[in-house]
């Protein structure tokens, strides 16, 4: 007697581990991560308070050292105000690039990253979307500090094209610094803690630079730091690009900083966050 034997079911392999199913090639990273940065922006947009720390902090920042040392540094705040805004600028960025990583460590704690690990995209997309739409954040900040600056008797000595290149510029900067404090919060867990590090690496940084003195007036043994400091590269840069002067050069080494800073730090907080979730 025949037996019809019946057809095995093909076996359908189970699922990968997460790590493998969202592992993605260059231009998916980058679709997920304009998705996930235009969710950021929305948010924002919504609760127009998140813009405060970067509009209210550099508006205070800018009105205290114009004109409460405005006249003890250079004799007269106006002189001052073309020397200072540059440097307050750039000075805003390193700041505000610090909230991206006590707003990740916070997003972790609260386990909004446990869902977009359950997503099928890559582990960098929602890390590369919170400091894009931190950018935007940024950005309008350096807009709003220098319409300021104007009201206030700020001169731009140059022209459209060279305002739009020291912004592109400072945002460069804070795309690399977002990174040093993404990777600071993957291995500190409580966001106070991340904020209280990063004020440790925010305050030699800004002023040990300089954003607020030129560096001539330092003592020798500081001005090796002040020299050697990226942030003066980037803020000699923005202060040539805005008021003329030499830009060439710093514009290179600001470049060249931000550069660094991302290829190193950007591999290491990806790393550390894959590690982490």
């Amino acid at each position: 007697m025949s037996t019809a034997t019946a057809a095995r079911p093909t076996a359908v392999p189970p699922p990968g581990p997460p790590a493998e199913r969202t592992r993605g090639s260059g231009p998916a990273v980058l679709r997920h991560g304009r998705t996930l940065a235009w969710r950021g922006i929305v948010k924002t947009i919504h609760s127009p308070e998140a813009l405060l720390d970067v509009t209210l902090q550099p508006v205070v920042f800018l009105l205290l050292f114009v004109y409460v040392f405005g006249g003890a540094i250079a004799g007269d705040p106006t002189a001052y105000l073309q020397f200072a805004l540059p440097g307050v600028l750039v000075q805003t960025v390193v700041f505000a690039s610090a909230g991206t990583g006590v707003g990740l460590a916070d997003d972790l704690h609260t386990g909004i990253f446990d869902r977009f690990r359950s997503l099928p995209i890559p582990r960098s997309a929602p890390l590369l979307g919170a400091i894009v739409a931190d950018l935007a954040r940024y950005l309008t900040s350096g807009v709003i500090m220098l319409v300021l600056g104007v009201v206030l008797g700020f001169r731009v000595g140059t022209g459209p094209l060279a305002v739009v290149a020291a912004l592109g510029l400072v945002m460069a900067f804070a795309f690399a610094l977002c990174w040093v404090f993404t990777a600071l919060a993957m291995v500190v867990r409580q966001p106070r803690s991340v904020q209280g590090l990063s004020a440790l690496i925010m305050l030699p940084l800004t002023f040990g630079s300089n954003v607020f003195v030129p560096a001539e007036t330092m003592p020798s043994w500081l001005r090796g730091f002040v020299e050697l400091n990226p942030v003066s590269a980037v803020a000699g840069a923005v202060r040539g690009l805005l008021t003329g002067g030499p830009v060439a050069g710093p514009v290179t080494t600001g470049l060249l900083a931000a550069a660094v800073v991302v290829a190193v730090f950007a591999p290491l907080a990806v790393a550390l966050y894959r590690r982490r979730t």
